[in-house]
């Protein structure tokens, strides 16, 4: 999948505690999340991205506690994926469960700057800095992360499935 968009960066060790503080987690809606995206680390935040945007971060992304809260807003919020040096596994599982994709890339994590414009392709893993004109290859996803973005995370992915099923049996029985 392509995605496009303009650059926020964030450093090192941010946490899920930074991506949805914990007075908000009393909400499970996925609108809700979105409008409080890490607004501990910048207020206006939501109200100055926009829908498609790409975060890029330092290492550790998505450290602390392991909430799904936390890929849910930042998907909520605009964010079409992130770019990071590294990832808390946590989270780095997470962001796949609920359909964001996520891309670890040191080199692009150092030279990217905040407002650059991106293009990121998660099936090849190529970045490409559109303010700069550099390139950086991260690790592609795997066809099955791939699949679970596509779908829009694993619950959805698993009901694909059985719909698929579902399908499936009412062919055979007939």
């Amino acid at each position: 999948m392509i995605y496009k968009g303009q650059a926020w960066k964030f450093g090192d060790h941010v946490d899920t505690d930074v991506i949805i503080p914990a007075r908000y987690l009393t909400s499970s809606d996925p609108q809700e999340l979105g409008k409080h995206c890490l607004e501990d680390a910048d207020p206006q935040f939501v109200r100055k991205i926009k829908k498609g945007d790409i975060l890029v971060a330092g290492k550790n992304f998505g450290s602390g506690s392991s909430r799904e809260h936390a890929p849910i807003a930042l998907k909520a919020a605009g964010i079409s994926c992130i770019i990071a040096k590294s990832f808390a596994r946590i989270f780095y599982r997470n962001a796949f469960n609920m359909g964001l994709p996520i891309l670890e890339s040191p080199e692009a994590s150092e030279a990217i700057d905040p407002g650059d414009s991106l293009v990121v392709n998660t099936d090849t893993g190529m970045i490409a800095d559109r303010t700069t004109g550099e390139k950086f290859q991260a690790q592609p996803l795997p066809p099955f992360m791939q699949e679970l973005v596509r779908d829009g995370g694993l619950i959805r992915h698993i009901k694909k499935g059985q719909d698929a099923g579902r399908s499936a049996q009412k062919v055979i029985s007939r």
